[in-house]
């Protein structure tokens, strides 16, 4: 048995502590707002927060988790969280997701980023797109994404 702090709250699951943290939260917790993508964290579209940094869930084992708190695309939008809910305004302001399938994995990758920064700086557009790097859109909504984040960083400043 292993505990999962996951958005708040303690989770017990019976997996092995080499399962990768998607899968215990897709297929143990039910929560699928965390999508498969690769398998080789390459895409991005797993991303969670493990202490507040972005991480790839679909090569992160639950035993690198424990005593840690894992915060998914469900708590960061859900309005509680200041930084996730400007992010999410500003996705739905500039129309990013087109398909939506690398959106959860975008939108958790920008907003480790905007929490990173200093207090009211503003990334430029290089930084933006250094830190979005590891995010595949498969439908091309670079510059949308790019917009977004601008966005959420003057909303949070």
């Amino acid at each position: 048995m292993n505990t999962l702090n996951v958005n708040g709250k303690n989770h017990t699951v019976d997996v092995d502590p080499g399962t990768p943290i998607l899968w215990a939260l897709r297929d143990t917790l039910g929560m699928t707002g965390t999508k498969f993508g690769c398998g080789a964290a390459l895409c991005g579209a797993c991303t969670v927060h493990l202490d507040g940094q972005a991480i790839r869930s679909c090569i992160t084992p639950i035993a690198a988790a424990e005593g840690k708190k894992i915060t998914t695309i469900e708590a960061a939008t859900n309005g509680s969280d200041r930084v996730g809910a400007a992010v999410h305004k500003a996705w739905v302001l500039h129309d990013v997701a087109q398909c939506g399938y690398c959106q959860s994995g975008q939108i958790m990758s920008a907003t480790a980023f905007l929490k990173s920064l200093p207090k009211g700086k503003q990334p430029t557009p290089a930084e933006i797109d250094s830190a979005m790097a590891g995010n595949v859109c498969r439908c091309g909504t670079y510059a949308r994404i790019r917009a977004a984040v601008t966005d959420a960083a003057k909303a949070i400043a």
